[in-house]
C-alpha cells in the first residue's frame, strides 16, 4: 500500500509534480518524499555524466543538485511540467562540477533519457497559447524557441538552419526561455 502522502499516478513525473506542489504549500513530508524519490535517478545521471572525468564523486553531485532544487524550488511554475525544470538543474550542476574539476564540456541532455521517465506530460497549455507567447519574443530568440520548442528541432538542426553556432543557439534558447518565463508570469499576474 502506498504511503498516504504519495499521489496515485501512473507517471512518476506527475507524482513528483504533485509532491512538489504539496511541498511548496508547506507539506514537509511530501517534499522529503519527493527528494527521496528523485535521488536515485539523479544518482544514475551523475554517475553517467561523471564517467567521462572519473575523478569526481557522484554522491557530491547528487547533493549539489538536491541543494539547488531546494534553493530554486520557488522558480518552478506549478502549472508547467516538472521534468524539464528538474533536468535543467541537474544538467547545470553537473556542468558546474565538471568545470571545477578542470574539465570543460557539455552534458548532453540525451543522457537523461536513460535515467528519467519517458512518459510525456499531458499538455497543460494549448499550442496556440504557446505560439502567442513565443511571438512576443524578439528576433533570434523567437526563431530559436519556435524551432526547438514548438517545431521539435534539435539544437544542431536549428543552428544549421539559422546559420548559427550551436553555442549561440543554446545562449539564445536559454535567454528566450528566461524571457518567456518573465512574460508568462506577467500574463498570469493580470
Amino acid at each position: 500500500m502506498p504511503p498516504a502522502n504519495k499521489p496515485d499516478s501512473a507517471s512518476p513525473e506527475m507524482a513528483w509534480a504533485e509532491l512538489m506542489r504539496a511541498g511548496l504549500a508547506g507539506d514537509a513530508a511530501a517534499y522529503r518524499q519527493l527528494l527521496e524519490a528523485i535521488a536515485p535517478r539523479l544518482r544514475k545521471f551523475a554517475v553517467h555524466g561523471l564517467s567521462r572525468i572519473g575523478n569526481a564523486d557522484a554522491e557530491d553531485v547528487v547533493q549539489e543538485i538536491l541543494l539547488a532544487i531546494h534553493l530554486k524550488r520557488q522558480t518552478w511554475m506549478q502549472d508547467q511540467p516538472f521534468l524539464p525544470w528538474l533536468n535543467a538543474i541537474a544538467r547545470h550542476k553537473l556542468i558546474d562540477v565538471m568545470r571545477r574539476k578542470g574539465r570543460r564540456g557539455e552534458v548532453p541532455i540525451e543522457g537523461l533519457i536513460e535515467v528519467l521517465p519517458d512518459t510525456p506530460p499531458e499538455p497543460e497549455s494549448s499550442h496556440s497559447e504557446l505560439t502567442k507567447l513565443v511571438s512576443r519574443l524578439d528576433g533570434k530568440q523567437q526563431t530559436v524557441i519556435s524551432s526547438i520548442s514548438l517545431d521539435g528541432n534539435s539544437i544542431k538542426d536549428t543552428a544549421t538552419k539559422l546559420g548559427m553556432s550551436e553555442g549561440a543557439v543554446r545562449v539564445a534558447f536559454h535567454r528566450g526561455l528566461k524571457k518567456l518565463a518573465s512574460l508568462y508570469r506577467e500574463a498570469s499576474a493580470t
